[in-house]
């Protein structure tokens, strides 16, 4: 059509663009510590030409040469090697830069702290079992009674006070304290609420339905005989054979004899340090903790068969891409 015609015209423009071998870096470097050990064992197991060496061993061997005339595959194997041998020196000076010109701000500070408000907070017993009472259907009486219970309920799910104690100190009447214990006890998990560790025992096995069962007749009669594994005393006292008795020992073994266990807030959580402080010379220094991390290195065996005239150049061309 009149009026238009087709031009070839050049520009420039800057585009940053992340080689693949910096973005692993990148990936890398985010990774916590356990995180880190787990992938390196993955490369492990799927990447013949490296192996775990000894602790006190460098993590990178580059071998002398022997003086002989090499190939081009030999030469770019060396290369390959010094490069991963200056890789943490070039990262290592890079992050120190990065940390003595950066400066925590009131931002981070406030970036830090919504970080640690939004971490979720596990549910306690006492949380979980007023849930329960709130959808309970009671009366708002028995709802304050079914909080004095809730209330005097231990970590591990019993209730430690005597009804009576509770329904004098609170102005209740003790029947009327026992009625609301029972259906606190229905709650979850199962056993929660129980006076003492037979009582729990037999209240799981009951929901189980297992209340004619000779489990249930040894946790009720005989529990301090089988904690102190009098066995034979037992079958005895019950008319059976010790090997009943040992099966029903059994299956009370997979019971849970602290309910409130499961909703313990205390819960210790270890974790592997990502950096040590020491005190060296006087002076605090902050050293990274790699101590966790499987050391690496080319196999031996492949790096004697990139050495051998004999090797074809497939196998050669399969370790070179291996190694990078």
């Amino acid at each position: 059509m009149p009026g238009q015609s087709m031009t070839l015209s050049q520009s420039q423009r800057l585009q940053m663009v992340l080689a693949p071998q910096l973005r692993q870096s990148l990936e890398m470097l985010q990774l916590p510590i356990l995180e880190l050990r787990t992938l390196i064992r993955q490369e492990l197991e799927k990447n013949a030409t490296i192996e775990e060496a000894p602790s006190e061993t460098p993590k990178i061997e580059i071998e002398p040469g022997t003086g002989e005339a090499e190939d081009k595959s030999e030469l770019d194997f060396k290369d390959d090697f010094e490069a991963l041998a200056r890789l943490d020196d070039e990262w290592r000076n890079y992050f120190f830069q990065e940390e003595a010109t950066r400066r925590y701000t009131p931002g981070d500070a406030e970036k830090r702290q919504f970080f640690l408000d939004s971490l979720p907070q596990k549910e306690s017993l006492q949380e979980h079992l007023m849930n329960q009472l709130e959808l309970a259907g009671l009366s708002e009486t028995d709802r304050q009674i079914g909080e004095l219970i809730v209330g005097s309920i231990d970590d591990d799910g019993y209730v430690t006070s005597p009804i009576a104690e509770l329904a004098q100190n609170a102005g209740f009447d003790e029947v009327h304290v026992a009625d609301v214990l029972t259906i606190v006890q229905d709650f979850n998990p199962t056993g929660v609420g129980s006076r003492d560790l037979s009582q729990c025992l037999m209240t799981q096995l009951s929901r189980l339905g297992k209340t004619d069962t000779l489990a249930f007749a040894i946790v009720r009669d005989h529990l301090k005989q089988l904690g102190a594994h009098k066995l034979q005393d037992i079958a005895h006292a019950l008319h059976v054979t010790p090997e009943e008795v040992q099966l029903a020992a059994e299956l009370v073994g997979t019971l849970e004899p602290k309910p409130g266990r499961a909703y313990d807030t205390d819960v210790a959580t270890y974790v592997l340090p990502e950096i040590v402080v020491r005190k060296v010379e006087g002076e605090y220094v902050v050293i990274l903790n790699d101590d966790q991390l499987p050391h690496i290195r080319i196999s031996n065996h492949y790096r004697k068969l990139m050495r051998n005239k004999a090797t074809t150049s497939e196998v050669k061309n399969y370790i070179l891409q291996n190694v990078r």
